[in-house]
C-alpha cells in the first residue's frame, strides 16, 4: 500500500477511537459523612455515563454532590425528580465542579439522568446516561 493510501486509513482509525472507548465500570459509591454531618460524593458526567453509576446515601441526612462533566463541547445535566422524597434538581454540568445540595426524606431508589439532546436525536438518557440514587436507613 502506498503511503498516500495510509493517511486516510490512519485518520479513520483515529476518528473511530473515541467511539470504541469503553465507558467506566458501573461503580457504586456510598456517600461519606463529613465532620459537619453532610454526606458528600463527587460525580463525573461524560459520554453517556455517570460515574459513579449508583450513589447510596442515608435518609434525613444532608447530601452534597459535587458534579462536573468531562472536557468537551457536549452539554450534560444531572437531574433527579423526586419531590416526594425531598430530591428535586436539574443542574447543567460544567468542567468545574458545582455543588448540588438536598436532604432526602424518604428511602427508595430514584433515577439519575441527563435529558440533554441535539435536535431530533435521542436524548442522552435514551442513550444510557442514567444512574441510581439509593436512599437507605
Amino acid at each position: 500500500m502506498k503511503r498516500s493510501g495510509l493517511v486516510p486509513l490512519v485518520l479513520m482509525i483515529l476518528l473511530a477511537l473515541p467511539a470504541l472507548a469503553a465507558e467506566p465500570a458501573k461503580r457504586t459509591v456510598r456517600a461519606t459523612i463529613g465532620s459537619d454531618g453532610v454526606q458528600r460524593v463527587d460525580v463525573l458526567g461524560g459520554g453517556y455515563y455517570f460515574d459513579p453509576y449508583r450513589i447510596v446515601v442515608k435518609v434525613n441526612v444532608p447530601v452534597e454532590l459535587s458534579v462536573r462533566k468531562e472536557a468537551g463541547m457536549v452539554p450534560h445535566n444531572i437531574a433527579v425528580k423526586a419531590p416526594e422524597a425531598g430530591i428535586d434538581f436539574d443542574v447543567d454540568m460544567a468542567k468545574e465542579p458545582k455543588p448540588v445540595r438536598f436532604t432526602p426524606t424518604k428511602t427508595g431508589s430514584y433515577p439519575i439522568y441527563c435529558d440533554k439532546q441535539l435536535l431530533f436525536f435521542a436524548s442522552h438518557r435514551e442513550k444510557g446516561m442514567e444512574g441510581v440514587l439509593e436512599v437507605v436507613e
